[in-house]
């Protein structure tokens, strides 16, 4: 194999063999295939893509770069949840622990930051002595004996995605639907679930800011998981302005704590948060055969919530995964960040609008995230936000609250925080938070927040775009 034919080829828009694929993919893996040359070739696949026999056999090359696992002998019918990544979205840590209260196998294998957003697998780990790198038996074993595991890759499990998401992570190539259906479903097919419930992100803070872009993705992925023979449904839902209130790794294991200790559905600035989470739960609940539609898939969450099942079930996967318990139960006890850094509003009116994008790209300046593949990440330091969109301000009102060890990042930080946030006169529109459900019958498309569980679709075609209205001044001016 000639790799730079194949990056010369990919350059000029051709088509590889599903051979050419496999040597690829292989050499890269093997240590083969320097990784100035995978960049290479990532570039010229984000600009030129893929046809769609291609990113199939991506994926297919991706997924049996390692072992694919057997969970048939584990009781119990396994469905997982992935999101392809926003702000402030810790969905996957409330979820779980809720799906396997109600009964569900919840084996599921997540990553960590990518470009602007935050990954499962560092917010797992500023929890003290929590392990998300088990081998296979202990994935197996923790699945078997508490009803859900949160792990990364294993260097059994897909480990040519495991090399390439950090590459792309740091040569500006994330943005590419066939490298990111790739990489989901590598691991998704690898894991040994039966079905799968997808979040594709849509808005300013996802990685698909337009929507026709988002429907694109989901619809790779949902083909990339019915082809496998897997049950696969995805929601297109709103990324632009944070999900929740917490933005960085230990603050959103304190969210999420939060919303799994409240018991009477009062959630706050965490609602948007909750709301997805049911929504995704009930789904999987629904897919497991536990519940006949995702309504009463949803009610049986919510009684998980109300009764404390669901926040003792998360004690319990912090527990076999080796964390501490005691963390969660005192979660004040946690060390702080050294530094603070707070914001006002400068003016009278509503919440407009909050940049999700450069939220997640300021909690990465306070030490939350990498610009390197090498960087460490600061655990507790992040964003809290105190208002959300829609919500009246008075002049002086907190908007949110920055969190740094790095007393060098503040001047900065302190300038970028308040541009976050437009303050208007007026109360704006609401954004639904599901915008479309896309499965094995195509893509249904919902009109309002409410509408969640896929009831009376709009057809895309008949959908109709909202005139844009002129924005309104920043809050700082």
């Amino acid at each position: 194999m000639n790799t730079v034919d194949l990056i010369r080829r990919k350059r000029d828009g051709g088509t590889l063999t599903r051979e050419e694929w496999g040597s690829l993919i292989d050499s890269f893996t093997d240590g083969k295939l320097p990784e100035y040359q995978m960049s290479a070739f990532l570039m010229a696949c984000y600009f030129r893509g893929m046809s769609r026999e291609e990113m199939l056999t991506f994926a297919d090359r991706m997924l049996h770069s390692g072992v694919v696992l057997d969970l048939s002998d584990i009781p119990g019918y396994k469905v997982d949840k992935h999101s392809t990544g926003g702000v402030g979205d810790k969905v996957s840590l409330i979820l779980a622990p809720i799906a396997a209260a109600c009964g569900v196998a919840v084996p599921m294998i997540s990553g960590r930051g990518l470009g602007h957003t935050g990954g499962t697998l560092d917010k797992l780990e500023s929890i003290p002595g929590f392990r998300t790198s088990l081998t296979i038996a202990e994935y197996k074993e923790v699945l078997r004996s508490v009803g859900a595991v949160l792990i990364g890759q294993t260097t059994e499990i897909a480990p040519a995605d495991k090399k390439m998401y950090a590459l792309r992570d740091v040569t500006a190539t994330v943005e590419c639907i066939p490298l990111i259906a790739g990489s989901i479903m590598s691991k998704k097919l690898a894991e040994g679930s039966d079905a799968l419930v997808l979040d594709i992100k849509t808005g300013r803070g996802a990685f698909m800011k337009e929507f026709g872009k988002a429907l694109e993705l989901g619809k790779a992925l949902v083909e990339i998981g019915e082809s496998a023979g897997k049950r696969t449904i995805g929601y297109v839902t709103d990324m632009s302005q944070p999900l929740g209130s917490h933005i960085g790794n230990w603050l959103e294991v304190v969210e999420s704590v939060m919303c799994l200790r409240t018991t009477d559905g009062k959630y706050g600035l965490s609602t948007d948060v909750m709301d997805l989470t049911l929504l995704q739960a009930g789904t999987m609940v629904m897919l497991s055969g536990k519940a006949r539609t995702v309504e009463e898939g949803m009610t049986l969450c919510k009684a998980t919530l109300a009764d404390g099942t669901a926040y003792t079930k998360f004690l319990d996967i912090v527990r076999a995964q080796g964390g501490s318990v005691a963390s969660i139960e005192r979660l004040d006890a946690h060390p702080p960040a050294t530094h603070q850094i707070a914001v006002s509003a400068f003016r009278d009116g509503f919440v407009q609008s909050i940049d999700a994008m450069e939220c997640g790209l300021v909690s990465i300046l306070l030490g939350a995230g990498r610009t390197k593949m090498e960087d460490r990440i600061d655990p507790v330091s992040g964003i809290v936000l105190h208002r959300k969109r829609g919500m009246s301000v008075r002049k002086g009102d907190p908007l949110a609250t920055a969190y740094t060890n790095d007393p060098s990042v503040i001047p900065e930080a302190a300038s970028r925080l308040g541009k976050m946030f437009v303050v208007g006169l007026r109360t704006p529109q609401p954004v639904p938070l599901v915008k479309a459900r896309i499965d094995s019958h195509g893509v249904k498309l919902i009109g309002s927040r409410s509408n969640v569980t896929g009831k009376r679709p709009a057809s895309i075609r008949k959908r109709r775009a909202k005139p844009t209205k002129k924005r309104n001044q920043r809050s700082r001016k």
